[in-house]
């Protein structure tokens, strides 16, 4: 391919971190790239809590809209920003190897409330899936909303008088940004496709998609899939409190997920393990069973709480 690639990015650290890296491998495979910067509302307004902006593609749209307008040829997301359903005229171009899918707390001077499940302290976070997660386990314990990049939202910790926060674990380590001060989450389940890294094209760019399909890897789209199948079947977004994990071993797809009342109180979860070969409708069959169990009550009592 002989024209220069223009990839579009957010200009915040790490999503610069993100489109680098697929600039770089592209240029190990000879295809020449040059980097565009563009804000997005999500990172125009920082005060207002996710869940309250209720925008699908809060972190998207402007970059689809620079895709649609043919500004730029390919756009790299963290891909648990990317609606489950890509705006028309937009494919998924390829998806790259997943870092870690954790959840970390970074903690300001101890962790022991976090061995008693009876205490008291405040954490931040704007993720209402992290809350409802944290008050179901600790429900003596407030929330306090955190907005921003990851470099805005590690300097609010030290600011303010919180005794943690929770952040994913990928978004720290790639940019060595993670404090030593922190724990890794084993308990909490990742947003769907947490820790993976998507690019997007325009449909009509066969150039484009045949560039970046070289960067795809094959096992890391197929479970970051089933996550999105999962949520796209519980009407969620990334403003509900759902969670889910598909892991591949041995030719088998473990897979995990779950739904929560938007106060932590009630859950609904489901494990279940499929073939690779069985997997391509799992997330969607998933979905189906745990409403079947329990899951539709809370999924329409969170559609109902959005009305």
């Amino acid at each position: 391919m002989n024209k220069v690639l223009r990839i579009g990015t957010r200009d915040s650290q790490l999503a610069v971190w993100q489109a680098s890296l697929v600039q770089q491998q592209l240029a190990s495979n000879n295809i020449q790239s040059e980097l565009i910067y563009i804000k997005s509302d999500g990172d125009l307004d920082l005060i207002t809590p996710l869940y309250q902006l209720a925008v699908q593609g809060i972190f998207t749209k402007t970059l689809d809209a620079a895709l649609l307008s043919k500004r730029i040829d390919i756009a790299v997301h963290s891909m648990k920003d990317v609606p489950t359903q890509l705006a028309e005229g937009i494919v998924q171009a390829a998806v790259l190897p997943r870092a870690s899918y954790k959840d970390i707390l970074v903690f300001k001077n101890d962790k022991d409330f976090l061995y008693d499940f009876n205490s008291s302290a405040v954490i931040a976070t704007s993720s209402i899936r992290r809350q409802a997660q944290w008050t179901h386990r600790y429900p003596n314990h407030t929330i306090e909303n955190l907005r921003g990049n990851v470099n805005t939202r590690l300097r609010k910790v030290q600011e303010h008088n919180w005794n943690g926060a929770i952040f994913a674990a990928a978004g720290l380590e790639r940019i060595n940004l993670r404090p030593e001060n922190s724990v890794e989450l084993d308990w909490m389940l990742p947003a769907p496709s947490q820790g993976a890294i998507m690019v997007v094209c325009n449909e009509d760019d066969k150039d484009a998609q045949e560039a970046c399909s070289i960067l795809n890897d094959e096992h890391t789209a197929l479970c970051t899939k089933i996550e999105k199948d999962f949520l796209k079947a519980l009407m969620g977004g990334c403003s509900t409190p759902i969670s889910a994990l598909a892991e591949i071993s041995n030719g088998v797809i473990h897979f995990r997920g779950n739904i929560f009342s938007l106060d932590g109180k009630e859950k609904t979860e489901i494990e279940k393990k499929v073939s690779i070969e069985n997997a391509v409708n799992s997330g969607a069959e998933a979905a189906a069973e745990l409403l079947n169990n329990g899951g539709r009550k809370i999924s329409e009592a969170i559609r109902n709480a959005k009305k």
